[in-house]
């Protein structure tokens, strides 16, 4: 049996990930579409809440055996795109541009552990100096992630160590906007998934903390 972990944007602002797992007895490269309860997700009224996963990309899930992650874009029954499907909206504009753009995304964020970040609990640490590509807390967890993007086949090109103590960066890059784009998401997802089996949470906040931090 085959896990299908479908993956997708729901429709808070900002956007958060969410997704459902599907059991296949045969799987080679092409996901089947799935629905979802929309009206849970903050993208459909109660009594209308079907919305359709159409899957766009597919990736090895380095967390289990026989399992695939699906990055998915959101539907209308009807097949149009969903008003949160923004991916729609860059598949759109790249199909009319005869220009090939590069895209690198500079993902920094902080890991928090309860309603700190990781390496506070026991008070405010020293000003920043030493953290930034340096003597920094999270590291086990920032080294994991970039081995599993690389598993992953995610176009992750590095990472390093950021400026406030238990924030740290991930670089991604891509030359098709849509593939990158795909990879960020799932990089985060991934994060998201290894911050938790180690209790903690992340913030995509560049600077969660006030205070005199570089950047």
């Amino acid at each position: 049996m085959i896990k299908l972990e479908y993956i997708w944007l729901g429709g808070n602002q900002p956007q958060e990930l969410r997704s459902k797992t599907r059991v296949v007895s045969d799987f080679t490269d092409k996901a089947p579409e799935w629905g979802f309860d929309g009206s849970s997700t903050e993208q459909a009224a109660g009594d209308n809440s079907d919305l359709v996963l159409n899957p766009v990309r597919t990736y090895p899930n380095p967390l289990e055996e026989d399992s695939y992650l699906v990055m998915c874009e959101v539907l209308e029954v009807d097949g149009t795109p969903h008003t949160t499907n923004h991916r729609s909206k860059l598949e759109s504009q790249m199909k009319n541009n005869d220009e090939k753009p590069w895209f690198g995304f500079e993902q920094e964020y902080t890991l928090f552990n309860g309603d700190v970040p990781l390496g506070w609990e026991v008070g405010e640490p020293a000003p920043q100096g030493d953290y930034y590509c340096g003597r920094n807390i999270g590291e086990e967890l920032a080294r994991k992630h970039m081995d599993m993007c690389i598993n992953t086949e995610l176009g992750i090109t590095g990472i390093n160590a950021e400026v406030m103590l238990g924030q740290w960066e991930y670089q991604i890059f891509g030359k098709d906007p849509l593939q990158v784009s795909d990879d960020l998401w799932i990089a985060r997802w991934l994060l998201e998934k290894l911050a938790a089996d180690r209790g903690l949470t992340v913030s995509l906040h560049p600077k969660p903390i006030e205070g005199d931090w570089n950047g």
